[in-house]
């Protein structure tokens, strides 16, 4: 079969727009809808529901929507192929063969298991490989209708159906490739049609209220078209799918188990309103190790903001800070973390209240509930009517609530019991690759003739560039990309690892990683640590550093006055002058 294959989302989170997918089912011809309900955060959700409930610990709304739509699925010829069952896929695809049941539609289920290692890791809340798309593949191909899975990578749900639809096999690298490459713009929901889109300025609200949901028409040859369905919100140009691209990556090398990608040979054509065509992408084998999320419970964390109006700002920051520091030192047990920080939102001669205040937040952490409940409860209420003027808080401190801390661990892939449970219940093992190749860092490419030196002006940079930034694990990545080879010349030479930093000094005691991507006219940060122990540790302001690239791109620095003049954004990306190896 070499027909184009139409796979669309319907999920990028758990907690997405429930009506999704209905909406993908109705708004246009599909052959597979997938499902992205997975990230690390919702495996440390799920992993405290299955502690009170073992037969949970997958996504429920996944089921509530199927009860909508599973009907409509089957009417439509439509396979379903969602990462729903989370740390129990065996137990959802039970519960959607009793709901098939109970509405009348007789479908086929089957579901992926195998990435609990939870066995492995014994003091790990949840602990499970990341799995490719070969064993949502096997089950496609033994005629299931809708195929569940537990943690598999986001692009597989794209790479498995891809692959059971053309005959690829494990050493199509190109073509497995270019089909992980749709998977990861399709991953992440309306992100790759106008949502959360650095560039939005100029769309008009009405546009951008419901961004449809995209998909990918994929070829043989692994090459695909990403659209959307006619007349739906949003907008799909190259520089929504570059945008989504760079998310949460970081190298030229894009690892997974299926294959690795090369997100420097991927290329981007606007082929017509809302059809952006990407081809070009070279695959190579796979690493020989499977990727590992771990959840532990990190302790017990709280916090308390205390509203700070007017004159004296610091003043009053020092006092109750000096007060509360004193009452914690006093208290039975102290919380072994302490961590204050001063927002300075205030506006001098406010015409509001609330643009009159700065808001200094105190978090705390122990192992222990008391000393972050009881404890903190005690030091910063007490002081209401005896510390600095108007004081109060946006809201008294809790009993404190477990935090989560994650970490990322290896295995061989020979060792991972990949399993395919087929519609009659028949366990099929996923043979490991004997086809890997080690992981390695590609050499920078060169960078294009710089900018001639002309006139410059003062400016943010995010009038030139956008980005967009997310979060793995305790790191946090920052692509950011331009629209024009002038403005490109200019961020190669301009956005060094020195200027990012002194533009970000948040990261100035960090590990940062700058990679280049000429194809996408890119830049790729990894900044190490500056999440903490990951999102569920919340270690800062912005925990999935969401809005980092915001951040960036709201700092000034010297901007040549040529890229400042109005432009029309080029709609394709040249072609590499020279083949990276």
């Amino acid at each position: 079969m070499t027909r184009p294959l139409r796979i669309g989302n319907a999920s990028g989170f758990y907690g997405d727009r429930f009506d999704a997918m209905r909406d993908m089912l109705t708004g246009g011809p599909l052959d597979v809808l997938t499902g992205d309900y997975l990230a690390e955060l919702t495996m440390l959700i799920l992993g405290r529901d299955r502690l009170k409930d073992p037969s949970r610990g997958y996504a429920k709304t996944f089921l509530r929507q199927l009860e909508e739509c599973l009907g409509l699925a089957q009417e439509r010829g439509v396979k379903i192929v969602a990462n729903a069952g989370g740390l129990n896929p065996a137990g959802l695809a039970d519960a959607v063969r009793e709901l098939a049941g109970r509405l009348g539609v007789g479908v086929r289920v089957a579901h992926v298991e195998g990435d609990d290692l939870g066995a492995r890791f014994p003091d790990a809340l949840t602990a499970n490989a990341y799995l490719g798309g070969a064993g949502i593949a096997a089950c496609l191909r033994a005629g299931a209708d809708v195929v569940v899975t537990g943690r598999v990578t986001d692009a597989a749900l794209v790479s498995g159906p891809a692959a059971a639809h053309f005959g690829w096999g494990d050493g199509d690298h190109d073509r497995l490739a270019g089909a992980v490459v749709a998977g990861h713009i399709l991953e992440c929901g309306t992100q790759a049609t106008g949502g959360n889109y650095a560039f939005f300025g100029g769309r008009s609200p009405h546009e951008l209220l419901r961004p449809g949901f995209p998909l990918a028409e994929i070829h043989e040859d692994g090459s695909s078209v990403i659209t959307k369905h006619d007349g739906t919100g949003g907008f799909v140009d190259v520089g929504t799918v570059t945008a989504q691209l760079l998310y949460e990556t970081s190298g030229a090398r894009y690892a997974g188990p299926d294959v690795t990608a090369r997100l420097d040979t991927v290329t981007l054509t606007q082929e017509g309103p809302d059809r952006v065509r990407v081809a070009g992408v070279r695959g190579e084998a796979p690493p020989p190790t499977l990727k590992v999320g771990l959840n532990r419970l990190g302790g017990f964390r709280n916090e308390v903001v205390f509203v700070l109006t007017g004159l004296d700002v610091e003043a009053k920051a020092d006092l109750v800070r000096a007060q509360v520091e004193d009452a914690l030192g006093r208290a039975k047990s102290r919380p072994q973390e302490v961590r204050w920080e001063l927002v300075r939102a205030d506006r001098p001669d406010a015409a509001s209240e609330e643009a009159a205040s700065a808001l200094l937040r105190l978090v705390v952490r122990d192992p222990q509930q008391d000393p972050v409940g009881r404890a903190l409860s005690g030091a910063a209420i007490e002081l209401a009517l005896g510390s600095y003027p108007g004081f109060h808080v946006t809201a008294p401190p809790g009993k404190g609530a477990p935090y989560g801390v994650f970490e990322a661990a290896y295995a061989e892939r020979g060792t991972v019991d990949h399993v395919a449970v087929l519609p009659g219940g028949e366990r099929t093992p996923v043979e490991a690759l004997g086809d890997t190749r080690a992981l390695e860092d590609l050499a920078p490419p060169p960078l294009p003739a710089p900018l001639p030196h002309g006139p410059t002006r003062r400016a943010p940079l995010g009038l030139v560039a956008g980005a967009r930034s997310g979060d793995k694990g305790g790191d946090a990545n920052v692509g950011v990309w331009v629209r024009t080879d002038d403005a490109w010349r200019w961020l190669a030479h301009e956005l060094t690892v020195e200027r990012f930093r002194e533009l970000m000094p948040e990261t100035a005691e960090l590990t940062v990683v700058r990679h280049v991507l000429p194809n996408l006219r890119a830049l790729n940060f990894v900044v190490e640590g500056i999440l903490g122990a990951g999102v569920a540790s919340q270690a800062r302001f912005d925990p999935q550093a969401k809005g980092l690239g915001e951040w960036l791109r709201a700092r000034h620095l010297d901007v040549p006055a040529a890229l400042l003049e109005p432009t029309q954004p080029q709609t394709e990306l040249a072609e590499p002058t020279e083949v990276l190896p």
